[in-house]
């Protein structure tokens, strides 16, 4: 029988044509893919004719056409919507992968055209965009080991293959520790829990056929720790969310990150840099170890005092309740919540009605049409679980792109929220139009409301969205989201302040029921207290980040773990709070090396999305249109054409301080 992965989709808009996948399609199709690539890149390799850029950097571009096609459905559907057989493959993928990668950057011949490309640079009449292109290829494959010769360029491509094992078993052990572990509610612990958390708990509980349940998803566990006046229970929840991965089970992730450790600290030095951090940092905007220090010890002291002082005034609230002993990490939530009840007159309970997901998602259109003219048309066609939407997106009645929305938590979806593209904008080869794919997690209801850090997750992953969407550019490698890793998150921040322009509220918070807009004092208290608890969130960001950066910018430790403790300890870790990420379920930083060395690049472009709004800011308007066009032209269209810092510029006209930040995070008065 045909693999319907390999045939044409003549499906619309050339979706994958999901209804008849099956897993059993996946292993040939990669078999297929692998045999193809291979071919194309040795004829590139063994081309008798003098090198050019067509024939030898656009045709790696399509090299790799029937893999990419395949990898792009199989990688998104493995982290949504996981099966037994997908986990198995993923495991069998990670070392073919990693293998083949390393065959491409070992491939002398390969390197050598590129070489000469690359010597001849200033000779070969390029355009911008294509000497961009030639320079990020050969700082790949200068990056990956083409330089190394015999035993030392086989040690790395075992090192690295170790490590893409590594990451897969990483990512897999905190999945399964997160379906493995729930709570039961008995009807007495349903005490001071609103109506939106119990329909949730009771829609956890029904998948597993029980009653309602707390899981380690976020969006259950986050308003369990704010609600529940039962400490025991908020104290068994929380520690079963801060253990997993380190519960010395057969998924424990202790020894794995270890591993991954030592094996990074051994790449870098194969390659010659003296850690990880100095090779991973090279090509970002930060550049050094020393630089990414050096903000986030900026942030910390202000964000320390204010979380102490806060700590202060719950550890009061706790003790007028009759607890002995000190305010522990599960009562930081709850005390906060009555605390910003009473400061600010803010329940989440009464503002989630407000909330409800279909207006968010149609605050999120709404501004993304305002801003650059897109519109969004639901789509009937076949996707790959009930709980995924798709929309046609189009500006002037041209199709831009395809997006889909996965936005509930259920046991085959990893935790967290995510932005992926099925298929990449590039206009090599004909245009190809973009598949752009948003996952969250958010607790299933009836009605689905949100909390607004729900919402503004929401806004957050859109921003990724749209600088997939809106990509210009005609090479697929510098595509949408192919940017540092401290400029990728620059659109989501940015993005996220649009939730917070009172007219997007005024006309999207309605009531679910009633459809009445957020009363105008509910929505000033709502805005008056966007930097309230920022002391808490901030000290339990950039403790992780500075813990990341201390795994990565020394020999590797012994024991992550002891190191773990020692960094927290000389900050001076708040006793009732703890690190965002624990070491053992660190995804960002160990599932793969996307965010290691890197998990700082939230907070650094952070420093630019403060500045980067104030330029709507600066006109009156936050729709500006010449605001838009110039974000549009010089960050969301460009993709890595160009230096990150130089697109900003461009956008901007300088580059800002620290202050926006701490400004931001009402920080600039603490010390």
């Amino acid at each position: 029988m045909t693999n319907p992965l390999l045939s044409p989709w003549d499906t619309p808009f050339a979706l994958p044509p999901f209804a008849s996948l099956k897993d059993d399609d996946f292993a040939p199709a990669f078999d297929v893919g692998l045999a193809d690539a291979r071919a194309a890149i040795a004829a590139i390799a063994e081309n008798p004719d003098a090198p050019s850029f067509a024939n030898t950097i656009e045709a790696l571009e399509l090299a790799e056409a029937t893999l990419d096609r395949v990898a792009g459905v199989f990688y998104n559907l493995a982290g949504a919507d996981s099966t037994v057989a997908r986990e198995a493959l993923m495991r069998d993928l990670a070392p073919k992968m990693s293998a083949f990668s390393s065959e491409v950057t070992n491939n002398k011949a390969l390197f050598g055209r590129m070489e000469t490309l690359w010597s001849a640079r200033d000779t070969l009449g390029l355009t911008r965009e294509q000497a961009r292109v030639l320079e990020l290829y050969h700082q790949m494959f200068v990056r990956s080991g083409a330089r190394l010769d015999g035993a030392e360029a086989a040690r790395l491509t075992e090192v690295k293959s170790r490590l893409a094992v590594l990451g897969t078993e990483f990512s897999q052990n905190i999945l399964t520790e997160e379906r493995g572990w729930f709570m039961e509610l008995a009807p007495e612990d349903l005490e001071g829990l609103p109506e939106f958390l119990l329909d949730a708990a009771r829609a956890a509980g029904a998948e597993k056929g029980l009653g309602p349940i707390i899981t380690t998803s976020r969006s259950l566990i986050v308003p369990f720790l704010q609600f529940s006046p039962r400490r025991a229970l908020r104290e068994k929840a929380y520690e079963a969310w801060v253990a997993r991965g380190a519960n010395g089970n057969a998924h424990d992730n202790r020894g794995v990150a270890a591993e991954i450790l030592r094996l990074r600290a051994e790449r870098a030095q194969l390659l010659g840099y003296a850690s990880f951090a100095d090779f991973k940092l090279e090509p970002e905007m930060a550049k050094t170890p020393a630089a990414v220090r050096d903000l986030l010890m900026r942030v910390w002291e202000p964000a320390r005092a204010r979380a102490e002082a806060d700590a202060a005034i719950l550890a009061q609230m706790l003790a007028a309740d009759g607890v002995a002993g000190p305010l522990e990490p599960w009562d930081w939530r709850y005390y906060s919540e009555k605390r910003r009840k009473a400061e600010h007159d803010l329940d989440e309970a009464a503002l989630k009605p407000y909330l409800g997901l279909e207006a968010m998602i149609a605050a999120c259109f709404d501004c993304a049409h305002r801003l650059f003219r897109l519109d969004f048309k639901p789509l009937q066609v076949d996707l790959y679980h009930p709980d995924a939407r798709a929309w046609e997106v189009s500006r002037d009645g041209e199709t831009i792109a395809v997006f889909i929305g996965d936005y509930f938590a259920r046991s085959s979806k990893r935790s967290g929220a995510w932005c992926s593209a099925m298929r990449s904008q590039r206009k090599l080869g004909g245009r190809v139009v973009p598949i752009v794919v948003n996952i969250c997690n958010f607790a299933k209801g009836e009605p689905n409301l949100l909390s607004y850090d729900d919402a503004r997750t929401l806004f957050h992953e859109f921003g990724h969205a749209l600088h997939q969407m809106l990509s210009d550019v005609t090479y697929g490698f510098i595509s949408g989201t192919s940017v540092a890793r401290d400029f990728v998150e620059l659109p989501s921040q940015l993005y996220e302040h649009w939730l917070e322009v009172p007219e997007v509220l005024e006309t999207h918070a309605r009531h679910w029921q009633t459809g009445a807009p957020m009363p105008a004092e509910m929505l000033q208290r709502l805005l008056a207290a966007g930097t309230y608890d920022q002391g808490f969130a901030t000290v339990e960001f950039v403790a992780s980040a500075l813990v990341d950066l201390a795994f990565h910018e020394g020999p590797a430790p012994a024991d992550p773990m002891q190191k773990q403790a020692e960094v927290l300890e000389a900050l001076g870790m708040p006793r009732a709070i703890r690190m965002r990420h624990a070491t053992p379920h660190f995804a960002h930083v160990f599932s793969g090396d996307g965010y290691s060395s890197g998990y700082y690049s939230y907070m650094w472009s952070e420093v630019m999305d403060a500045d980067a709004f104030a330029a709507f800011e600066e006109t009156g308007n936050p729709f500006d249109p010449e605001t838009a066009a110039r974000l549009e032209r010089f960050i969301l269209s460009a993709g890595g054409s160009r230096p990150a810092e130089e697109l900003y510029l461009e956008f901007r006209g300088r580059m800002p301080g620290v202050e926006a930040l701490l400004k931001g995070r009402g920080l600039l008065d603490a010390a």
